[in-house]
């Protein structure tokens, strides 16, 4: 893959994706979007990707948008925005319909575009010296990167509205509180946590992971039948169609630790 704004690796069914522009505070420019699209397609297609780590270099996870860039646009910055979300939205989308589950491994601040990605992880784990902020207004402009729709899920529409247009700075405690985070860390053990919580999902039962994936994600908006009729279908079809349904099954029965192939 042709990559420059992000690095990508995969070993023993992980993929680990960092965004890579440390001297910009892992700002999102036009192509760190089509390089998170790019990477998500691949996750999304390769079967042998279990589990999904998302970091970044240096101090800072990532300060929002790149700011620069807008400026820079001037006349052009509709066209510019306009590219960079089609490719971000696009990336989110993959991310949150693929099997593998992902975990983010937030190693600094998260401000803007970096709190919202943030808030698509599957996993968060957050350096304890992490802030985070939601930003866009501060610049005069709305939410994207899907923060408006995961946001108000996680902690409240009264309190998403005050995170949106009073742009509060809460501490990797406070975050952890508002259920911004899955848990703390000392900054150190950001990656290795996060890694060592890939490694467990990666030897887990991948095809019923994306299935739950999917089924959270449509119960936002499913009615409790429609939802209920998922369900069926979901433990319906992993347990005709993957190998790992039946290994879970026959392990149970046979009171012995299930080997899951992902499959």
């Amino acid at each position: 893959m042709d990559l420059q704004d992000l690095s990508f690796a995969v070993d023993g069914g992980i993929a680990t994706i960092t965004l890579n522009r440390p001297a910009e505070a892992n700002a999102l420019n036009l192509r760190m979007a089509q390089d998170l699209h790019t990477v998500a397609t691949h996750c999304d297609s390769n079967p042998a990707i279990r589990a999904v780590i998302l970091t970044a270099t240096g101090k800072m996870f990532c300060a929002g948008g790149d700011v620069v860039s807008f400026a820079a646009a001037g006349d052009g910055v509709n066209e510019l925005m306009r590219n960079m979300t089609t490719y971000l939205h696009a990336a989110i989308a993959r991310f949150q319909r693929m099997n593998a589950p992902l975990v983010v491994a937030v190693n600094g601040t998260a401000a803007g575009a970096g709190l919202s990605i943030m808030l698509t992880g599957d996993v968060v784990i957050a350096a304890s010296s992490a802030k985070f902020t939601m930003a866009y207004t501060g610049i005069g402009v709305s939410p994207d990167g899907s923060s408006s729709f995961f946001l108000p899920r996680i902690v409240g529409m009264l309190k998403a509205k005050e995170m949106m247009l009073l742009n509060p700075r809460y501490d990797a405690a406070q975050a952890l509180a508002l259920g911004l985070v899955t848990e703390v860390v000392a900054d150190e053990e950001v990656l290795p946590r996060a890694q060592a919580i890939a490694r467990k999902l990666a030897e887990g039962p991948t095809q019923a992971y994306g299935s739950l994936k999917r089924l959270l994600l449509d119960s936002f908006h499913s009615g409790l039948e429609t939802q209920m009729e998922y369900e069926t279908r979901g433990i319906a079809n992993l347990a005709r169609d993957t190998h790992d349904a039946r290994e879970g099954i026959n392990a149970f029965a046979e009171k012995r630790a299930p080997r899951f192939q992902g499959r």
